[in-house]
């Protein structure tokens, strides 16, 4: 492939016209096809400064369709990925969202398909598991109330939960990133776990450390993949001790619940950045 760069803001997804104008207009399954195949090979992430409210976009130039060049650290705060590299796929394994893959299986491994730390960042040994599996306990242990970590447990058994791949780190202005990825049997599952309220506007299930979470109106287009549904949840003032910062990505089989925490507030760029990423590495 080319090498090549290219900057996405936050416009509606642009389909490929008909060829005449007696042709019908293309569904909306199909203009979701048509970015999808432009989103694997660009990734976008809309950033937005802080202090003034602008949103602006950066494109990250990718190689190849199974590795992404780790972003350096800018001006507004991006953190210094190295280099990312999407594990390879058993042979004659179709990818999540390969048409022949109805159940939207990751065959590749699901710990190598968790984003790696940015550089100078402290790992968080903890949240390694056994042989790189994390217990559930241990990522119920992000939810604050007992009832919610009861109910979210036990409907991770009714939805047939095979396994949780987590990472995490802290960086050195004290920004804590925990990211879990929840391995189910099927795509199905993942949605109908979703919808029982898992990502209402509001949440669901308080998160450790924060007051109350909403849903982030904010979180620019530019910074979703294609064929992923999103659910982004920011923590509003009055904060307590830090912000919190969550999302749950959709990406076939697997959850992925990202969370952000920082004494005062998080910044939103880097937040932006890491969703994006983790994401990118799911399709």
């Amino acid at each position: 492939m080319t090498e090549q760069q290219t900057s996405v803001t936050t416009a509606s997804p642009v389909g490929v016209p008909p060829d005449s104008p007696a042709a019908p207009e293309p569904s909306p399954r199909k203009d979701r096809r048509i970015l999808r195949a432009v989103v694997l090979r660009w990734i976008a992430a809309v950033v937005v400064f802080a202090a003034t409210g602008a949103g602006t976009a950066y494109g990250i130039a990718a190689l190849d369709r199974t590795d992404l060049p780790g972003l350096a650290t800018a001006s507004d705060g991006r953190w210094d990925y190295p280099r990312i590299v999407k594990p390879p796929l058993p042979s004659g394994s179709p990818g999540p969202f390969a048409e022949d893959n109805v159940a939207g299986v990751h065959h590749a491994d699901l710990r190598a398909l968790l984003l790696p730390a940015p550089r100078g960042a402290t790992e968080d040994k903890a949240l390694r598991g056994k042989d790189g599996w994390l217990a559930t306990k241990d990522f119920l242990a992000e939810y604050a109330r007992r009832e919610d970590r009861k109910k979210f447990g036990q409907d991770l058994t009714d939805h047939g939960l095979r396994h949780i791949a987590a990472r995490g780190w802290t960086t050195q202005d004290g920004t804590h990133t925990r990211i879990y990825l929840l391995q189910f049997n099927t795509a199905a599952l993942v949605h109908h776990l979703a919808d029982e309220g898992l990502t209402g506007y509001d949440g669901t299930y308080a998160v450790r450390g924060a007051q109350t979470l909403v849903h982030d109106i904010g979180f620019p287009y530019g910074a979703e993949v294609d064929e992923i549904l999103y659910s982004v949840y920011t923590e509003t003032m009055p904060y307590g001790a830090e912000q919190v910062r969550q999302a749950y990505l959709i990406a076939g089989d697997t959850l992925a619940v990202i969370i952000q925490s920082r004494k005062g507030t998080v910044a939103a760029v880097p937040f932006q950045q890491t969703v994006a990423l983790q994401g990118w590495l799911l399709v």
